[in-house]
């Protein structure tokens, strides 16, 4: 089986170094290369193709924001993670919308980062940050917001057109539509089976029906549709 492929971007080489070190010791995946900057990184990117991207956001000449914005529209089905020092609302907000489909610390476990990374890989949105954690939702609503300004929608309470949330979420039963908002969180099956207290095998079941019903191939694509349509918070 092939290793996947994981670009490191980050300002500070130690940092890359060490993130290299953890990678380098797995079997299932490998470093494709190193960027200490968001142009480099826009460059590496087209020249190797990586599944999955770590992302700094501070750095010269060209931020990890913008430079996932601009390697998301050349090649969408790369995953980019945001790694960074700072815990912020701007960043997480800005992340979601520029593309990225997770959020960490760098103090982050090696354990814990390599559990998301391969949690991304297999198309899980991970954020995983005590702050992230609390705005999850407040973001969601306010991409939901932006999109209906933006079409002209009156919003209501939920952030989108309400008739066309209705018609959506009449296709899901109420258990799929908390199974999908915990999807939304970033948690895995096992999570959401004790946060629903279920079984994993029952989440698994809802899990493929939403995937069905969406037409979608993986748990990234089902939660950002069901952003895109204000079916969650």
């Amino acid at each position: 089986m092939d290793k996947a492929r994981i670009l490191l971007v980050d300002d500070q080489p130690l940092v890359r170094q060490g993130i290299k070190y953890i990678i380098g010791a797995q079997s299932d995946m490998e470093v494709a290369g190193e960027a200490g900057n968001g142009l480099d990184a826009v460059r590496l990117a087209q020249e190797t193709m990586p599944h999955l991207i770590l992302m700094d956001v501070q750095m010269p000449e060209l931020d990890g924001i913008e430079a996932t914005r601009r390697i998301l529209a050349q090649q969408p089905d790369c995953r980019i993670v945001i790694l960074t020092t700072f815990d912020t609302e701007e960043y997480v907000y800005e992340g979601i919308r520029a593309g990225g489909i997770g959020y960490l610390l760098k103090d982050t476990e090696p354990e814990e980062l390599l559990m998301a990374i391969r949690a991304t890989l297999r198309g899980e949105v991970i954020f995983r940050t005590a702050l992230a954690a609390k705005l999850i939702g407040q973001v969601f609503q306010k991409l939901q917001a932006d999109a209906a300004a933006k079409a002209g929608v009156e919003t209501s309470e939920h952030g989108g057109d309400t008739e066309g949330d209705l018609s959506l979420i009449q296709a899901f039963t109420n258990r799929e539509l908390e199974v999908l908002q915990q999807m939304a969180y970033g948690l895995r099956n096992e999570e959401i089976a004790a946060k629903l207290f279920v079984s994993e095998s029952t989440v698994k079941t809802h899990v493929h029906r939403i995937l069905q019903k969406f037409d979608v191939q993986d748990r990234t694509q089902a939660v950002v549709y069901a952003i895109r349509n204000g079916i969650v918070k």
